[in-house]
């Protein structure tokens, strides 16, 4: 076993884990914010609706096209969208990070 290449081995996994844990990480939080957003815009777009086109109240109606139809739709396209956005942006700084080099430092 050479233990002279063991480490150096080992950091470029655990480098390319860390990354892998931050692209992750950021995905499963756009995840959330663009439910969250994308559930109210949907709300909001869905009283606009029921405003614009005059949509009956009886019984509930209006409520019920918001809520069960607008929220669920806003939640999953901002959410697929939140996921992708973040992620492909921790992705991107992954990338980036990778080509940089190191300044070499003066005076020591």
């Amino acid at each position: 076993m050479n233990l002279a290449y063991l480490p150096r081995t080992h950091q470029r996994v655990g480098e390319w884990g860390l990354a892998r844990m931050k692209i992750a990480f950021l995905a499963m939080a756009g995840l959330i914010i663009g439910v969250v957003g994308g559930a109210t815009v949907g709300i909001g777009l869905g009283l606009a609706w029921i405003e614009l086109f005059n949509t009956s109240e009886f019984e509930g109606f209006a409520g019920m096209l918001v809520f069960f139809t607008f929220m669920p739709l806003g939640a999953l396209i901002g959410g697929l969208g939140g996921a992708t956005l973040l992620g492909m942006l921790a992705f991107r700084d992954h990338e980036i990070a990778i080509t940089r080099q190191r300044m070499p430092r003066e005076g020591i």
